[in-house]
Formats: structure tokens, C-alpha cells, sequence
């Protein structure tokens, strides 16, 4: 006789749903950062959009119907701030998103020291400022999750942006950390990492010859769009991931599963029978 699974079916759907609750997006102005309050604010959430470029953030701000901030997030009294001023506004923090972080490609002989301490203040040391000023709130309110925008490049190696990968490979070593850590809080904390993503950024730098050969590389044979990565993010801040903390999930069309080491088909390259 087969066994009956009494188990509860929850509401998958209003799982997903934000309604009510503050969320506060770090980088909001373009690209991942928008396309992250625009999908905030469709489930219900209350939007806080947070930027260096005071009119982005105001632009961005008005298309969700959330409120603006401007700040510098490497400086630390100025994350301080502005965290708890959002925090106000919104009535309480329940989420926080951070997609801050930008590569500078050279190669590691012509690094300056400038060059590293770029990088790892924007895109380390600024995420410890904001993870502790708003695991601070959270704590106080009894609990919330964040998510965190890392990089492939922390993953795998980074060529010509060393300092851009060591730097992610450091974020997502911390996300691990507070994942364990602030878990007895009632936070969670979790990153999104991923591939080439068609950014404004991105797609003012890089032209149809030069994405030709990126596109080989990726399985699903096109860049990432920034709403690819937001939705990972609104998953990780929503409760249908009520049980992942500490985690970075690839978000990169499959570029990371290939095998390294390419294969030509030629004589010396044997094929399996059948």
C-alpha cells in the first residue's frame, strides 16, 4: 500500500511575495541595481533606492514609487548613515540588496597599489560595511536577508582584473561566514555571482566583434541580462529561499561548467564507438 504524504502544500506563489516589507538596494541607479527595485517593488516591497549619482538614484526611485539616498557606501560613517536613514524611511529593513562592485582590467605586472586597495574597497570592504550596518538593524528588528551581487570571477580565475576576482572570492567568503554567523539572528545571507552580464557598463565597452568569441564560451549562447541576475536576487531575499544561507549561486548561462581544457575533433583526438 502506498503511503499517503500528509505533509503540508505551502502557497509557493505568496512565497515569493514582498508585500509590505523594506527592502534597501545599494547600487540602484542602472543596470542589475534597477532591474533589482523594479522587481522588488512588483511583489509588494517597499523600495529604498540607494546610489552615488544622486539623480539615478532619484530616477530609479520614481519609476518604483520607493524613496532616494545618495552616498558614498566606501566610506563608512556614509554607510552608517544612510542605512539607517533608509531604515527610517521605510519603517524597518527587511532586506537588503548590494550589487556594487566594477573591474578594472590590467594585467598584474602594471598593478599599481592604488589599483588594489580600488578594488577591494568597492568591491569587498564597502560589502563588510554594509553587511554590518544592516545585520546591525536587522538584528535589532528580528531578522532579514541580503544578497549580494559577487562574480564568476571569484570563482574562477580572473585574468587581467586579479585584484576584481581576489576581491569576490573575499566576498564570498564572507557571505559564507555570516551566513553561519548571523543565522542565530534570524538573517540570512547569500550572493548571486554572475557571468557576462549585458550592463550598461558592459554594453558601452564591448561591440558585436569583440562579444563574438564570449558568446562560445557560454552554453545558453547569449550574455546574461541584468533582470537574470535580479530575479536570483529576489529569490534570495524572498521565502521561497527561507532555508539557503551562506551560499553564492552562479548566475552565468553555463560558462562554468565546461570542461577547461579545449578539445579539437582532429586524428589524435579519439571518439567514443556508438
Amino acid at each position: 500500500m502506498a503511503l499517503t504524504d500528509e505533509t503540508a502544500v505551502p502557497d509557493y506563489a505568496s512565497l515569493l511575495r514582498l508585500d509590505g516589507r523594506g527592502v534597501v538596494v545599494l547600487g540602484a541607479g542602472q543596470g542589475i541595481g534597477r532591474q533589482a527595485a523594479h522587481a522588488c517593488a512588483a511583489l509588494g516591497a517597499r523600495v529604498a533606492c540607494i546610489d552615488a549619482a544622486p539623480d539615478r538614484a532619484e530616477s530609479v526611485a520614481a519609476e518604483v514609487g520607493g524613496v532616494a539616498f545618495a552616498a558614498d557606501v566606501t566610506d563608512r560613517a556614509a554607510v552608517d548613515r544612510v542605512l539607517g536613514e533608509a531604515a527610517a524611511a521605510l519603517g524597518r529593513m527587511d532586506a537588503m540588496i548590494d550589487i556594487i562592485g566594477m573591474p578594472k582590467y590590467i594585467p598584474i605586472l602594471d598593478l599599481t597599489d592604488e589599483d588594489w586597495d580600488f578594488q577591494f574597497d568597492l568591491s569587498l570592504r564597502q560589502a563588510f560595511y554594509a553587511m554590518r550596518a544592516a545585520g546591525r538593524i536587522m538584528r535589532a528588528s528580528g531578522g532579514g536577508a541580503m544578497a549580494f551581487v559577487s562574480s564568476i570571477s571569484g570563482t574562477t580565475g580572473a585574468p587581467r582584473h586579479a585584484p576584481y576576482g581576489a576581491a569576490k572570492a573575499g566576498l564570498d567568503s564572507l557571505v559564507r561566514s555570516a551566513g553561519n554567523e548571523l543565522a542565530r539572528h534570524g538573517i540570512r545571507v547569500n550572493a548571486a555571482a554572475p557571468g557576462l552580464t549585458w550592463t550598461p557598463r558592459i554594453s558601452a565597452s564591448l561591440d558585436a566583434e569583440a562579444l563574438a568569441p564570449a558568446l562560445k564560451s557560454i552554453p545558453l549562447r547569449r550574455p546574461g541580462q541584468p533582470a537574470d541576475i535580479a530575479g536570483t536576487l529576489l529569490f534570495l531575499i524572498s521565502d521561497l529561499s527561507a532555508y539557503i544561507t551562506g551560499q553564492t549561486i552562479i548566475v552565468d548561462g553555463g560558462a562554468t561548467t565546461g570542461f577547461p581544457i579545449a578539445l579539437g575533433a582532429g586524428p589524435g583526438v579519439k571518439r567514443p564507438a556508438g
